[in-house]
């Protein structure tokens, strides 16, 4: 009976979710499309945090022609844009938080991700596909098959110097290896509780057979999650700003 109570609270929780959900992505006036979806994010906190990825985040913008980076949140034609800005960002962990303009959006509360435990079901939302056909987010479910060593997305192979496979090797952080058809554009997404919507994890990759293409069109049905245990740090630093 457990795991139909749960199917049947998901419904609500996703109602209670989305509203926290945005878009991570950059603007530009004079381009076309002005908005370039780069990942998932999610509010926490007061309302103008945003928990996402590091690798999300682009390297450079345009800033001669003002591309910047944004948030937008809301869904299909009822959007807003809020200017974002970096304030916390780790690459080692692969996270970063946001600090976003505008009204304040419903915040998601972190739950106590080291008692998850393989064979559980959570569920994340996200935009896997970006906004292709809108901005629409979408609820996927999943079960954590193992806790595994974390490997960091690399946007460069300059980014894999020694010292970072050496560390990694060395004090591996753990995340969770889930059951689970993410895309791309999930990056950032959170996982959460089926039953109370609490934040136990925060999607970062996809396992890829073939290059990014294939990741859309023949998904593997392996993705990870990193444990939302590891924004404490994060946390800590930006407060003591």
């Amino acid at each position: 009976m457990g795991g139909v109570a749960h199917a049947d609270a998901l419904p609500g929780t996703v109602e209670r979710i989305e509203p926290s959900i945005v878009s991570v992505a950059t603007f530009q006036s004079t381009r076309s499309p002005r908005l370039r979806h780069l990942g998932t994010g999610f509010v926490i906190e007061d309302g103008r945090l945003v928990v996402t990825n590091h690798h999300v985040l682009p390297d450079l913008m345009d800033t001669e022609n003002r591309e910047r980076l944004v948030a937008v949140s809301g869904s299909g034609r009822n959007t807003q844009i809020h200017d974002a800005q970096m304030v916390v960002s780790t690459r080692e962990n692969d996270l970063a938080l946001l600090r976003i303009s505008g009204p304040a959006l419903p915040a998601l509360a972190l739950g106590d991700s080291s008692t998850v435990r393989v064979g559980e079901k959570f569920a994340f939302t996200g935009f896997p596909i970006g906004m292709i056909l809108g901005l629409y987010p979408a609820t996927h479910r999943a079960t954590v098959s193992a806790h595994t060593p974390l490997a960091i997305p690399a946007r460069t192979s300059r980014e894999l110097d020694e010292r970072r496979v050496a560390a990694l090797r060395r004090d591996p952080p753990m995340i969770f290896q889930l059951d689970a058809t993410a895309y791309p554009g999930n990056s950032g997404s959170p996982l959460y509780r089926i039953g109370t919507g609490e934040v136990v994890g925060i999607i970062n990759q996809v396992f890829v057979q073939g290059g990014r293409e294939a990741a859309v069109g023949s998904p593997s049905g392996i993705s990870y999650a990193i444990p939302s245990a590891q924004l404490a740090p994060l946390l800590r630093q930006y407060r003591a700003q």
